[in-house]
């Protein structure tokens, strides 16, 4: 544990004396937080938009999601049943 907090930044409040972390991970992750809100623009933001939609509702159960489009802009709201489900979604694809 000394080695650890030897090597950090003097910035770091290291807490832990498990692992060396000093950030407690329900601080971070809110469990009401599932709805994951995009914005697309472009020429194609319809089919992108439907595309995204699409590929959350295939790789998570009971997601279900609202599109607005006006010209060349599109609104998502796609909302997950549990806020990990958003989290590994948005990671898996750059979001």
């Amino acid at each position: 544990m000394k080695n650890i907090q030897q090597a950090q930044s003097v910035l770091v409040n290291d807490t832990c004396t498990d692992c060396g972390s000093f950030v407690d991970v329900g601080a971070v992750i809110d469990e009401f937080d599932t709805v994951l809100a995009l914005e697309l623009n472009g020429e194609n933001c319809q089919q992108l938009a439907k595309d995204v939609i699409a590929k959350a509702q295939s790789r998570f159960d009971g997601v279900t999601a609202e599109s607005e489009f006006a010209g060349d802009s599109a609104k998502v709201n796609i909302t997950f049943s549990y806020s990990a489900e958003k989290m590994i979604f948005q990671l898996e694809n750059g979001l």
